[in-house]
């Protein structure tokens, strides 16, 4: 059992791992995109707001594309009075109760919220409200489930990893082998 739930743990922290490497390149995206609109603007006297979406588009799907592998890497925003100085079973039972009664619920709300809205989009294939705009406005919103969905998964994995340390079978703080 301890070796499933090790190899469940891994292939989502594996998935999380390699989403946030894919995405992380659109930080690249979004300065030169920033560096053509400014150099268009104020050098040509020309504008695009395709390329002005663009930088919309890259901006949500960084932050919303990469929760999962920010998570991963214990890069999320926590209040850490007390934290640090925890043992490690301690950080293991906050972790456990912070994703079955934070993380879990938060996600499925989300990913329930949003679920007409993106099947309404979906639905009509919704564009920009601008001619020359991005015209897929539809995957834009269907981020939203993207980070609810794996979000949540990479808080199991979280939750799996507190109970495997609990049980003295892992440490939180251990280094990983390579996910990829």
């Amino acid at each position: 059992m301890v070796k499933f739930l090790k190899h469940i743990t891994h292939k989502i922290d594996q998935f999380s791992e390699w989403t946030g490497r894919v995405i992380s390149w659109l930080t690249l995206f979004l300065v030169l995109m920033q560096f053509a609109i400014v150099l268009g603007h104020y050098i040509f006297r020309e504008g695009a707001i395709f390329l002005q979406e663009s930088l919309l588009y890259a901006h949500s799907m960084v932050f919303l594309g990469a929760a999962a592998y920010t998570l991963l890497h214990n890069g999320h925003v926590r209040v850490d009075v007390f934290y640090n100085r925890f043992p490690e079973k301690t950080k293991a039972w906050i972790n456990l109760i912070g994703c079955a009664f934070f993380l879990f619920p938060i996600t499925a709300v989300i990913t329930w919220m949003a679920w007409p809205y993106v099947t309404s989009s979906w639905e009509v294939f919704e564009g920009s409200i601008e001619s020359s705009g991005i015209q897929v406005v539809y995957l834009l919103k269907s981020m939203i489930l993207f980070f609810s969905i794996t979000l949540f998964l990479q808080g199991f994995s979280l939750f799996l990893h507190s109970i495997l340390t609990i049980l003295n079978v892992e440490h939180l703080t251990e280094d990983r082998p390579e996910l990829l």
